[in-house]
């Protein structure tokens, strides 16, 4: 495992191409995005038949965490060694420009590259599992039961390093060319975030609890959002 302090590597599979001076290559940059998403799309690189899903992860210092059934195809083919790419991608806002082709999106994003590694300690599995729960829902993990044997059994955790990596960023207004900055069309942004909307509890949940959920439930919010 690397040191947190480490840089991340850069290669060529993570030099951007396009708009370059988008990127963000500093470890500081790169994990600030993942803290702040919670789900990420991964795939299977170099293979016949490629597969993405999205899941949920988390993140514990230089790894990412990911997990599902052991009956997954995607995940017996990263648990095998299968090499894999892992984007993260948070929405900022929409780029209202004065003509159709210059509209964007501001945005951030992340792309790992690398292998990842089957879990099979059952601490750590049950570490890895919790550290997913806490990333999404910080708080939650210490308040409900955490898996039992049958559980972790059935479950595939994988751990990719946090090592051969990118950012890209996009902000600001739109770039509309000089010729149509005159055109009788509002143009800015548009920011968006993520917001949590009042709990619902399940019908199941005792009449004594309902009425008061805990506080990072009643209070949540992502970092940096």
């Amino acid at each position: 495992m690397t040191s947190h302090r480490d840089p991340i590597s850069s290669t060529s599979r993570t030099r951007l191409r396009r708009k370059p001076d988008r990127g963000r290559f500093d470890r500081a940059s790169i994990e600030r995005i993942l803290d702040e998403g919670f789900v990420c799309h991964v795939g299977v690189v170099d293979v016949q038949t490629p597969r993405v899903i999205p899941t949920c992860y988390g993140r514990a210092a230089d790894l990412l965490y990911l997990h599902g059934s052991t009956g997954s195809t995607l995940l017996r083919a990263l648990a095998a060694g299968t090499p894999l790419c892992v984007t993260v991608t948070l929405v900022d806002g929409l780029v209202l420009a004065r003509t159709q082709r210059t509209h964007s999106v501001n945005y951030r994003s992340v792309v790992i590259y690398g292998q990842a590694r089957l879990v099979s300690d059952p601490n750590e599995k049950a570490r890895g599992l919790a550290a997913i729960v806490e990333h999404v829902v910080p708080g939650r993990a210490a308040d409900v039961r955490p898996p039992n044997r049958r559980e972790l059994a059935e479950t595939h955790v994988l751990a990719i390093g946090i090592d051969e990596a990118s950012a890209k960023v996009r902000s600001g207004p739109p770039l509309d060319g000089l010729e149509d900055l005159e055109l009788p069309v509002w143009a800015g942004e548009l920011p968006l975030r993520t917001v949590a909307d009042e709990p619902v509890p399940d019908p199941s949940t005792p009449a004594v609890l309902r009425a008061g959920p805990p506080v990072y439930v009643r209070d949540y919010r992502r970092p940096g959002g």
